[in-house]
């Protein structure tokens, strides 16, 4: 079977500064700039090695993030350019907007699976389920926990080996069935465990991959205790079969 990854769950750069702002737990008028502008150039670094369609608009919002900061750090009075405030309150005005517009399409999302529970699945939509992975909710992790937790392994391999283009080849949905295997025997296996030190740049990306779209899929499940803690891939458990309700004759 052919294994094709998909890396539409990566909802945009505004979708990673709110996730970064709810992780400091502040207001989204409050936006640490200095301390997010650092994380978000870090997971910036990741996206780039996934290659994803949309990482010009990480850039472009990473950019704004390094002159905002670079502003606060260096103020100049004499400047004919916006200041730093204004630039930022447009920065937060956008994120106040998408903030809006996801939690509404989150409601909406959750009124859908509630309306599911009601009605048996026909077998015209298991039909139509079958005809390709669908998006899932990733357990208990988010995207951005995943990529996180990639941006410490890299940093980590870094910081013994330094940066080597060493190509790997090895074909994706190898890394999805050796990830598979050792969930199947442990039960349970930690994320970072899945990578070594002196693992190839390109290596590592693969199983990253690997890993991200068996969740996707639905074949893992993620587990995380406590936020900055290790994130554990298990098997998925099958979703309970829901009968429909009863009817009474009238």
């Amino acid at each position: 079977m052919e294994f094709k990854v998909a890396l539409d769950v990566f909802s945009g750069p505004l979708d990673l500064l709110l996730y970064l702002v709810k992780k400091h737990e502040v207001d989204v008028t409050e936006v640490p700039i200095a301390a997010i502008t650092t994380e978000f150039v870090a997971y910036l670094d990741v996206l780039e090695d996934l290659a994803i369609d949309q990482v010009g608009e990480f850039v472009d919002l990473a950019s704004v993030l390094l002159e905002i900061k670079a502003r606060a750090l260096v103020p100049r009075p004499e400047e004919t350019e916006e200041p730093a405030e204004l630039v930022r309150e447009d920065l937060v005005r956008r994120l106040l907007e998408y903030k809006q517009y996801r939690d509404a399409a989150t409601i909406l999302e959750d009124r859908a699976r509630q309306w599911e529970l009601r009605f048996a699945r026909q077998a015209v939509d298991e039909a139509a389920s079958r005809s390709g992975p669908a998006e899932v909710a990733i357990a208990d992790v988010h995207v951005w926990d995943l990529v996180g937790a990639m941006t410490r392994v890299m940093a980590k391999r870094e910081k013994r080996r330094p940066r080597q283009i060493v190509h790997d080849d090895t074909p994706i949905e190898q890394h999805a069935a050796r990830i598979e295997g050792l969930v199947a025997e442990r039960g349970r296996v930690a994320f970072t465990s899945l990578f070594d030190d002196d693992m190839p740049r390109s290596r590592i990306v693969g199983i990253f991959l690997a890993a991200l779209e068996l969740v996707r899929r639905g074949k893992l499940s993620t587990r995380q205790e406590k936020l900055f803690d290790e994130i554990w891939l298990e098997q998925a458990r099958p979703p309970a079969a829901v009968s429909a309700e009863p009817t009474h004759p009238a």
